[in-house]
């Protein structure tokens, strides 16, 4: 495998899904990790170069959207506060259940993504099959861990973490039991560098709080989650065998996907995000509360945008195809990605007052991201290799994380002393 063009590749689909979410840190939950996990499915589908994947653009970007959506039920603030501790347990705690919930990001959205990607009329996918399998993993394990057993990682908040590793336990089954191999080295690559960037991301919050240098730390964790678990994801991808799909997709299959992706996960950040109380507790805090006319226009004008999009999308990748069966060029996924992308960052300008004030000078660096993306986007062209399923050595890669992760607890604990935020799980 020619080793350069990977690391391109790699970058891109890293700086993809990095932006995406950090972005996705002024939304959270379910839909703000849904519209970052679709792009970074969508880059993926790029950089890949290959056509016939290309008809199927809605359906893997509504699948990436779903599996690292879920993700988005697991809480993780008071996780986040052990690793600003001061001893090392609570801080190597923290990290390793920060490695766990990344972790469970990664693999469930990178599964999912893998699966769409193999789907085939010759190999079909039982989708309708793997909900059913993993709503039955989420509830006996749930009750299992948290219910019988009281094994819970973040008292007093959510333990739905639970309820995700079970997700991703049935996931695991079916994909091995129907030899969806290629999807399941997706999932565990993606898995791998969701764990490792959110417990890593988390100290470099940690040192940058320490530096005292003025700057959104949080959104450097965020950043690293999405930048490894979308590099992750990529490098599953590419060091997997992938049969050979068909180059074009049923018209009649491609309407709920574009809806989804395009329309509804959109209208339900916004609906979610842009609150009145909300936009104006944000546009407060740069003196600009109080201007009711500006505090509508942002609402609307997000609206609008969402709507706006939406409408071109569904009329440009569906109406306007006239035939019974619809291919897509590389130029036409390429322009909804940075058009969706350039859309989730405007909302994100919009949320945060930054068209207004620079208070928040991180969203300008989306900006910069953006423009980064597309430039080097064109230059990627991966050589795919199988790389096989080696437990051991997958194994071997989770040891030196943990291992790493108690390097990086012992700088931490003998960097700094309390900080604001600090949670201890032992006492």
């Amino acid at each position: 495998m020619n080793a350069k063009a990977l690391s391109y590749s790699l970058l891109v689909a890293g700086l993809s899904m990095g932006t995406a979410w950090a972005i996705r840190g002024q939304f959270g939950h379910e839909h703000g990790a849904a519209w970052a996990g679709g792009i970074g499915a969508l880059s993926v589908l790029l950089v890949a170069k290959r056509a016939d994947w290309y008809a199927r653009m809605f359906q893997v970007a509504l699948a990436g959207a779903v599996g690292w959506g879920i993700g988005g039920i697991m809480s993780y603030g008071v996780v986040v506060g052990y690793g600003r501790g001061t001893d090392f347990v609570n801080v190597y705690y923290g990290l390793m259940m920060l490695f766990v919930i990344g972790g469970l990001y990664g693999f469930i959205g990178g599964g999912l993504f893998g699966l769409a990607l193999a789907d085939s009329s010759q190999k079909p996918v039982r989708w309708h099959q793997i909900l059913v399998e993993m709503l039955a993993g989420a509830v006996v394990i749930y009750f299992l861990f948290i219910e019988q057993w009281g094994w819970l990682m973040t008292p007093p908040r959510s333990e739905m973490w639970a309820a995700c590793l079970g997700m991703a336990l049935a996931l695991t089954w079916f994909m091995y039991r129907t030899e969806q191999y290629s999807a399941l080295r997706v999932a565990v690559f993606a898995g791998l560098g969701g764990g490792f960037g959110f417990a890593f991301g988390n100290f470099l919050q940690v040192m940058g709080n320490v530096s005292g240098i003025s700057f959104n730390f949080w959104n450097v964790m965020e950043y690293s989650l999405g930048f490894f678990g979308g590099a992750g994801m990529a490098y599953g991808t590419f060091t997997s065998s992938w049969e050979p799909v068909e180059d074009r997709s049923p018209k009649r299959g491609i309407w709920f996907p574009l809806l989804m992706v395009a329309l509804v996960i959109p209208l339900v950040v916004w609906e979610q995000s842009f609150g009145l109380k909300r936009v104006i507790d944000k546009y407060d805090k740069v003196g600009a509360g109080d201007d009711l006319g500006l505090i509508w226009s942002v609402r609307l004008g997000a609206l609008a945008a969402v709507l706006a999009t939406g409408g071109v999308w569904f009329i440009r990748y569906y109406w306007n195809k006239t035939t019974e069966w619809v291919r897509y060029e590389y130029n036409e996924v390429r322009t909804f990605f940075l058009v969706h992308l350039g859309l989730y960052t405007a909302l994100s300008l919009l949320i945060t007052g930054a068209i207004i004030s620079t208070h928040r000078i991180e969203q300008y660096l989306y900006l910069v991201n953006l423009v980064v993306i597309a430039l080097l986007m064109g230059r990627t062209k991966p050589d795919f290799s199988q790389r096989g399923l080696y437990a051991g050595r997958w194994a071997m890669g989770v040891a030196l994380v943990l291992i790493f992760m108690a390097l990086i607890t012992l700088v931490a604990i003998n960097s700094h002393g309390e900080l604001g935020g600090m949670n201890r799980r032992f006492e």
